[in-house]
């Protein structure tokens, strides 16, 4: 099966001509003057962008995504491409309405009318995993109705399965295969997609962001109607709004534009930073903006999570990139492990300068991106540096915010934008504040602690084989030591601002 599915892509890859995008290189010219000889009945009169949408489209689920991510990226691929690739984002051929209403009544067990007051059956946007109606409860709420694709399970199934042996094969045979753990990234990828085809999943992220968000300051995120929300179809509130996509419209509509660009920047970095729970789907085709010019999110099927530890990496990061402290940046790299411990801390420095320099102080329409990024993966390469599979997403991620920024405003500075509310998360999290607040969370712990320690010590004893309560006792009394010591600690600060505060008052009193 298999096997089919590989012919298949072969297939329609020369049916659309996209051998040209493989063989064009010059080393491949005399590859390419064979293909073209044998399939010399070709004759192609669509531009090369539609053609390669339409062999997308063709693929599968998988296929627009990639083609989705591309959309985003004009300073890495032709304009004419970067046009033709945005109809990916909503506008993929839609599956019969007789369908759409078989599913509506195999997930209620009631037809459509008996559910909806009125229910439109032609979509208001289809994409690669499941389209979108607008519908009226029988109270006359106005919603949203997301409906997953007939069969698509059973497609992306195989194609993962496609993806897993190329990644094999990448880690057989090339030298790079095994440091770039392809097949953890496919199985990383596999994870959110199969969260995609699960819409009680999708719901509960919505409702979720839709909390983290609940000021409604930057971003409105649609309510979910949990009663008619199934695994085939879920419910939301209806939104009104203009894609972002379309710019002239927005400056017509009085919305401040640069502004737009950096509350764009603000709301990922605190979905990131804040919650480490961000929309990782972030293409142009799951935003609106309301008139007012606040964002509005849609389409909730991949999000990705952080941890504590990545999250605290990553702003270490991101804050030594903005400060031009490259060393800091070597140092986290190995301490992390993400390069091996003995790579020497001067040279990779010193690779790391030769990188990220060019790129500062320049707006975005001025920075190379590509070369950028090429830069990177040739100083990983010697250096050895490991992708890590559970930031995929993130870094996916950051690929869709830059493009969206080049688009809003070509002279949004991301670097400068984001520094500030970096510095701002870090003082928190390593500052006295964070402090009383893990002192505040681990009360509870102390509260279960101490009572245990005289119960635990006369069972120790009492009995002749007391190891595993030996083993207990010192455990609770470690970390009893431990919480004390942050106590006094605690205590120790607060003493010396209150004698900081004291001395300056009675500096101010005699001056």
């Amino acid at each position: 099966m298999n096997l089919f599915r590989l012919f298949r892509i072969i297939s329609t890859t020369l049916r659309f001509g996209l051998d040209e995008f493989i063989l064009g290189h010059a080393r491949l010219r005399a590859l390419n003057t064979l293909v073209r000889g044998m399939l010399f009945w070709r004759h192609f009169t669509e531009p090369r962008g539609v053609r390669l949408r339409r062999a997308l489209e063709k693929l599968g689920p998988i296929f627009v995504k990639f083609g989705q991510m591309l959309s985003t990226r004009r300073d890495l691929i032709p304009l004419d491409i970067a046009d033709e690739l945005v109809k990916l984002q909503d506008q993929v051929p839609p599956f019969p309405a007789e369908q759409v209403l078989e599913i509506v009544f195999q997930s209620y067990g009631k037809a459509a009318h008996e559910i909806f007051a009125e229910f439109n059956p032609v979509p208001v946007a289809s994409a690669s995993v499941a389209q979108v109606h607008f519908a009226t409860l029988m109270d006359g709420t106005p919603v949203a109705v997301k409906i997953l694709r007939p069969g698509i399970g059973a497609v992306i199934e195989k194609d993962l399965a496609l993806l897993d042996s190329a990644a094999w094969l990448l880690e057989k045979l090339w030298s790079d295969g095994k440091r770039l753990k392809p097949r953890e990234v496919v199985a990383e990828f596999a994870k959110h997609i199969h969260n995609e085809l699960d819409l009680m999943l999708e719901a509960a992220n919505c409702s979720q962001l839709r909390r983290n968000f609940s000021d409604g300051r930057l971003l409105l995120v649609p309510e979910v109607h949990w009663d008619w929300c199934r695994e085939q179809v879920m419910v939301m509130e209806r939104m009104e709004g203009t894609p972002i996509s379309q710019v002239a419209r927005l400056r017509e509509l009085g919305v401040d534009i640069p502004k737009l660009a950096r509350d764009g920047v603000e709301i990922f970095f605190t979905q990131v930073f804040r919650d480490g729970f961000f929309h990782a789907d972030m293409h142009p085709g799951n935003i609106l903006v309301a008139d007012n010019g606040r964002y509005i999110a849609l389409d909730f099927g991949i999000m990705g999570t952080l941890s504590d530890t990545d999250k605290q990496y990553l702003a270490r990061n991101f804050l030594a990139f903005f400060q031009r402290d490259y060393r800091e940046v070597a140092r986290a790299h190995i301490e992390s492990g993400w390069v091996p411990k003995d790579t020497p801390l001067d040279a990779f420095e010193n690779a790391i300068r030769a990188v990220c320099e060019p790129v500062f102080d320049k707006p975005l329409k001025d920075i190379s991106f590509g070369r950028t990024l090429l830069r990177l993966f040739q100083t990983s390469r010697r250096f050895g540096v490991e992708i890590q599979p559970q930031l995929v997403m993130l870094q996916k991620t950051l690929l869709n915010i830059e493009g969206l920024g080049r688009e809003l405003d070509p002279e949004l500075d991301l670097w400068k934008t984001a520094k500030p509310y970096l510095e701002r998360w870090m003082s928190e999290q390593l500052g006295w504040r964070s402090l009383l607040e893990n002192l505040r969370s681990e009360a509870p712990q102390w509260g279960r602690i101490l009572p245990q320690l005289p119960r635990l010590l006369g069972t120790y004893l009492q009995r002749d084989d007391a190891t595993q309560l030996a083993g207990e006792l010192r455990r609770l009394t470690h970390e009893q030591r431990r919480q004390t010591c942050m106590l006094w600690i605690v205590a120790g600060l607060l003493g010396l601002l209150g004698l900081v505060e004291l001395m300056s008052f009675t500096v101010w009193l005699l001056g």
